[in-house]
């Protein structure tokens, strides 16, 4: 193990306050975990998660990631995922750090200084090369120095960002920053199932919102997602009654349609295919899991 993953280690376990923590650097967040965990849905917005220590899957649509120790992987658009830390111990906690993209950033840097872009690896992580986990390293380092945050951190992330466009991520991170870009319009057509999850999806609507045609759409669309945005729109409903049944026990039905179903009884069959136990079942069983049942960055 390197000397700079090391102390990666030691800062990330020392700043680390439960399972996931927002630290006092804009946009990072730790992870830790002294226990493997069963597989767990959520939502991954645009931004990197580098692991330091044990090992996590996380699979998107059809596709699977599996990160080692110092790897990372760039999510473009926001993502439902569903992982799973496979590796982990008292002795030897699952380590990860979490930083969210900041676009105006990336798109700066290309302009200014016009780095040497990498490549385009879209479901593959990325072992950390040595300029990239010095750099991380550094920033993490600030959360020993809180004083010196404001005037550092900035320089640090843009430090990060200009190894990672030059890292074999490089070409999502050009693409994701470009106004015109496919990942960019994705991304738009993307906020709009978001906000608009409860309501039927046409693709050809879709694709006007993202000014491509049809096909180009459910192409760029499936690339960036491995999914259809049929598929897209389900486990989005689902996650958000997956929050509703937590919050309004025992009121499957309401949930239901709240989310946009017409039919209560499909609902609680596509529930169980993709969480494994039917909605009340599963709600229980989240309240009493507590903590436990949290994604870990």
């Amino acid at each position: 193990m390197s000397e700079a993953l090391q102390e990666l280690i030691e800062i990330a376990g020392r700043h680390a306050r439960g399972r996931r923590t927002r630290t006092a650097v804009p946009r990072v967040s730790i992870g830790r975990s002294e226990v493997a965990t069963a597989p767990l849905p959520g939502v991954w917005g645009s931004g990197i998660l580098f692991v330091l220590q044990g090992a996590k899957t996380v699979l998107i649509g059809s596709r699977a990631l599996r990160y080692k120790p110092a790897s990372y992987f760039i999510y473009t658009v926001e993502t439902p995922t569903i992982s799973q830390i496979v590796e982990a111990s008292a002795a030897r906690p699952y380590l990860a750090i979490g930083l969210t993209l900041d676009l105006q950033a990336v798109a700066a840097l290309l302009v200014e200084h016009a780095p040497a872009l990498g490549g385009d690896s879209f479901f593959s992580t990325t072992p950390v090369d040595d300029d990239l986990l010095d750099a991380l390293r550094r920033m993490m380092r600030l959360l020993d120095r809180p004083a010196e945050i404001p005037v550092l951190a900035t320089m640090l992330e843009r430090e990060m960002l200009f190894r990672l466009l030059q890292g074999p991520q490089g070409g999502k991170l050009r693409e994701l920053a470009r106004a015109d870009g496919h990942l960019s319009r994705i991304g738009q057509a993307i906020a709009w199932i978001r906000s608009h999850s409860h309501q039927p999806v046409r693709v050809g609507d879709l694709a006007e919102i993202a000014h491509m045609s049809s096909a180009a759409f459910y192409r760029h669309f499936k690339a960036a997602t491995a999914m259809s945005p049929i598929q897209y729109q389900k486990q989005i409903r689902l996650l958000e009654a997956r929050h509703l049944l937590i919050a309004q026990p025992g009121n499957v039905a309401s949930v239901a349609f709240a989310v946009g179903y017409e039919s209560a009884s499909q609902f609680s069959r596509e529930y169980a295919r993709q969480f494994g136990s039917p909605p009340a079942r599963d709600a229980a069983r989240l309240l009493a899991e507590g903590e436990t049942a949290i994604e870990v960055v």
